[in-house]
């Protein structure tokens, strides 16, 4: 039987993460925060809201921070992981969608598939996602909507068999480009998602320098150098 858990990457989130953690509580009984350095009380916040805490020394990157977490869940006993942004992008209130195609198809990868308003995104955004869906689609041969999503239940010991490495944000191209290389399933479910205002936000996704990383991330697996 599945054990799952939720696991929250979180950077700078302390006015955001309360909401977070207490809205994933409604669907999943264990939720761990892995605090990625955070220069502000993002851990003492998740905790206090009910979350157990992964105090990480020092920002080492969301990729980091994700295999930190999943190895934590799966030596306590969790076979699955459903992970979301500690800034709220991720409406909790769409958690069942994700974990009923996870319990219908128990060794995928199931990417929640977000649904931007029109107009909610910047320009760079919009590009960078389209472009590395792109180059995902060359190197795995599978149409995604959204590989760069956070959003998402891992199986955990399938994953880390993967033997990912990046350690920012190309970690999440680089497990669904090694997921479909290794035969594992790749479920997209469509969800809402919360974008912020401009200037409100806390996404640590940094334009060029990790869209770069992610480019670099899919031509090493496509030369299978990594």
């Amino acid at each position: 039987m599945a054990e799952l858990a939720a696991l929250i990457p979180a950077l700078d989130c302390e006015a955001t993460i309360g909401p977070v953690v207490r809205g994933t509580l409604a669907h999943l009984s264990r939720v761990l925060v892995v605090d990625d350095g955070s220069s502000d009380r993002t851990a003492d916040a998740a905790e206090a809201a009910g979350a157990a805490v992964l105090r990480q020394p020092a920002n080492r990157g969301k990729g980091a921070a994700l295999r930190a977490g999943l190895r934590a869940l799966s030596e306590r006993g969790a076979t699955h992981a459903l992970t979301l942004d500690g800034d709220g992008q991720h409406p909790p209130a769409e958690i069942p969608l994700l974990l009923r195609a996870s319990a219908e198809a128990p060794r995928a990868l199931v990417l929640g598939a977000r649904q931007h308003p029109p107009g909610s995104l910047a320009r760079i955004r919009v590009f960078g996602n389209r472009f590395a869906n792109r180059w995902v689609r060359i190197a795995c041969g599978e149409q995604l909507e959204d590989t760069q999503t956070g959003f998402r239940v891992y199986p955990i010991d399938d994953t880390l068999a993967l033997g990912c490495r990046a350690h920012r944000f190309a970690f999440e191209t680089e497990v669904v480009i090694r997921a479909a290389r290794a035969g594992l399933p790749i479920r997209s479910v469509p969800v809402r998602v919360c974008n912020p205002a401009a200037g409100e936000g806390t996404s640590h996704f940094r334009g060029f320098a990790d869209a770069l990383r992610i480019v670099l991330t899919v031509i090493g697996l496509l030369l299978r150098i990594r």
